[in-house]
């Protein structure tokens, strides 16, 4: 679940000479891929809180939890930098912003997940139980599901501000890391918190698939319109694009639980050093999905895709003094959003 792990203690020898040759590599490939990650994710979360927020009081059900999204991806983020300038540097950022990045973190994945499994849901009622479901589906109770859900995170969440914070690298006295302080409490917080993040991942997607299959078939039986086809395709690769991104950052993420349980022991260094680098590339996998939401959800939506244009062609009239075609509120209306 969080990017700083607790290592177990090894007798009669050390891994970190071996580590120093792929150090490079890693960090080239952390800085570009969180990079392009970044711009993607600003870019894209960005306009679609652009646009949910430019009818605001007009926000349909699954768009409440669209826009709760956009802004906890955008909050993971914002740590982006953070991780990348430690990496050249190490942490220059004092002990509260350690405390705070790690806090960031834990918490969009606890809380992204979780609101994923909502809109899952919120299809799943709309579709399958679209008559009895009218009541449910209501904006405050959708506003109130939502704040519930980051207290309770936030909650979960607690323990890393308490835990986290700033020490000299035991190979660099120079070198300050931002991780969990020795202890045995800290330790048992961190193997706590991977399996609340192993729960976290698939529990949601367990709902998500139910819910993604039983839209799939309820929409089978019925009717079959281009718009419904398009749903369909929608619900399955919203389905498969999660498992691809943190299906691996899991399971690498339970072997390292293991270890750490001892369950699975060291005999070298061999494998501690394979470990960690496939620990980094697959969260960053997992990472990935935050700039591929707004794609997935919104952009692919025809009244998305609308108040976009309106929206560029608002700011290019601004900038140039162009008047150009725009779009009509009641084309804007009467268009549908297929995410």
């Amino acid at each position: 679940m969080t990017s700083y792990y607790y290592d177990p203690n090894m007798t009669g020898f050390t891994c970190y000479d071996e580590e120093e040759g792929l150090q490079s590599t890693r960090e080239v490939f952390q800085h570009v891929f969180y990079s392009l990650i970044l711009l993607l994710g600003v870019v894209g979360n960005g306009l679609m809180i652009t646009v949910l927020l430019g009818r605001r009081r007009h926000l349909r059900i699954t768009e409440i939890y669209l826009l709760h999204l956009a802004l906890a991806d955008l909050m993971l983020l914002f740590t982006f930098p953070f991780s990348m300038v430690e990496s050249v540097t190490g942490w220059l950022f004092g002990e509260f912003l350690c405390k705070l990045i790690g806090l960031m973190k834990n918490l969009h994945i606890l809380c992204g997940s979780f609101l994923l499994a909502c809109i899952g849901f919120d299809r799943y009622l709309a579709i399958v139980h679209a008559v009895s479901s009218l009541q449910n589906r209501r904006q405050k109770t959708v506003h109130l599901t939502c704040v519930t859900l980051w207290v309770v995170c936030f909650a979960f969440t607690m323990p890393d501000f308490v835990f986290l914070t700033v020490k000299e690298d035991v190979t660099n006295a120079s070198w300050l890391l931002c991780l969990y302080h020795n202890g045995i409490h800290a330790h048992n917080w961190v193997l706590t918190s991977r399996v609340l993040g192993h729960v976290c991942f698939f529990l949601p997607l367990a709902a998500m698939s139910y819910c993604y299959t039983a839209v799939v078939v309820t929409l089978f039986k019925s009717q079959k319109s281009q718009a419904k086809q398009g749903a369909i395709r929608l619900a399955l690769v919203v389905t498969f694009v999660f498992c691809v991104c943190w299906l691996p950052y899991n399971i690498t993420l339970l072997i390292q639980t293991l270890v750490d349980l001892q369950v699975i022991t060291y005999e070298s260094c061999r494998y501690r050093v394979l470990l960690e680098p496939v620990l980094e590339v697959t969260k960053s996998l997992g990472f990935s999905h935050s700039c591929l939401n707004p794609f997935l959800y919104a952009f692919i939506g025809v009244r998305f895709r609308n108040e976009l244009k309106q929206l560029f062609y608002k700011l290019t009239c601004r900038t140039w003094r162009y008047s150009g075609p725009r779009f009509s509120d009641a084309t804007t209306s009467n268009s549908t959003i297929h995410s």
